[in-house]
């Protein structure tokens, strides 16, 4: 989703900052095409960064300043989708498959997931409000824009993903919470993506036995990146705004009273292989109960 985001970004102009851990090799090849100084071309650069370390956050604006001289468009968009090493049906210290530690006092996916945009958001509303010397000052004349992404399973709570599910609902929260600072020339909203065909599920076997792809239809990152662009664009879409996005669809989550989502792009027809697979690891002896460390 954050590729076809920052391609079609690209295209539109924008120099884009890419920060993660590492490039895949389709996000690489970006890199490579734009990291040319040309005259009016717009450039792409790679900045090493783990999001759950704060100065590393932090870094990437530093970047950012460096290279482009400032920043006008915010997504923290990197996330988990409730993977076996930081899930809560593999509890720390108790499931050899958790790399979280039971001493540690936190899950990964929430510092990935939820932690880790709230931390950028504050970053660059700080940015925006105290710019550096030469920089302007957001107004409403000199707009910035905050995207992040939620999901569908801010509203349908699946069993098979507590965490990343509680992420997302928190996720959207924050974005509504901050909707009234759009005065200040500061919109913060965020989309909420169906069931898109990433390597999020495509590279995860445990994850795509829920999909029943006879059944159930994929929607593409091209579709999120596109309705992510609408957000930066459509004046109609105001801060707190929630845009959902399935196959040929896209709809306003409402924070009262929703309907909910449905249709392309929403369904996953074999859930209940992964509602079974949950009820098998909470039937093992002594599920959750911390395991003696080995000396």
């Amino acid at each position: 989703i954050n590729l076809s985001f920052a391609e079609l970004l690209l295209s539109h102009g924008c120099n884009v900052v890419f920060a993660d851990l590492a490039l895949r090799p389709e996000a690489q090849k970006v890199v490579d095409t734009y990291s040319p100084k040309t005259d009016g071309k717009p450039r792409a650069v790679f900045v090493k960064t783990n999001v759950i370390e704060w100065p590393q956050l932090q870094r990437m604006f530093e970047v950012a300043d460096e290279e482009f001289g400032s920043v006008d468009i915010v997504c923290p968009g990197a996330g988990v989708y409730e993977p076996h090493w930081s899930n809560f049906w593999h509890p720390p210290g108790a499931s050899t498959a958790s790399k979280d530690a039971p001493d540690s006092g936190r899950y990964a996916i929430l510092d990935i997931c939820l932690t880790h945009p709230i931390r950028t958001t504050q970053l660059a509303i700080a940015a925006w409000l105290s710019p550096k010397p030469g920089q302007q000052k957001v107004s409403p004349t000199n707009p910035k824009r905050v995207v992040h992404v939620s999901s569908i399973a801010a509203q349908r709570s699946p069993l098979i993903a507590p965490l990343y599910g509680a992420s997302k609902h928190a996720v959207s929260g924050f974005v509504r919470s901050l909707g009234d600072i759009d005065v200040l020339g500061i919109r913060v909203n965020g989309v909420a993506p169906g069931v898109i065909k990433t390597p999020l599920w495509t590279e995860h076997p445990e994850k795509l036995q829920v999909v029943d792809e006879k059944q159930d239809e994929w929607a593409t990152p091209e579709e999120v990146a596109k309705a992510m662009l609408r957000l930066l664009e459509d004046d109609t879409m105001v801060g707190g705004t929630i845009l959902e996005v399935g196959h040929n669809q896209t709809r306003i989550v409402q924070a009262l009273n929703d309907p909910g989502p449905s249709g392309s792009g929403h369904t996953v027809s074999g859930l209940m292989n992964g509602y079974k697979e949950v009820f098998e690891w909470l039937g093992q002896e002594g599920w959750g109960k911390i395991r003696p460390s080995k000396l």
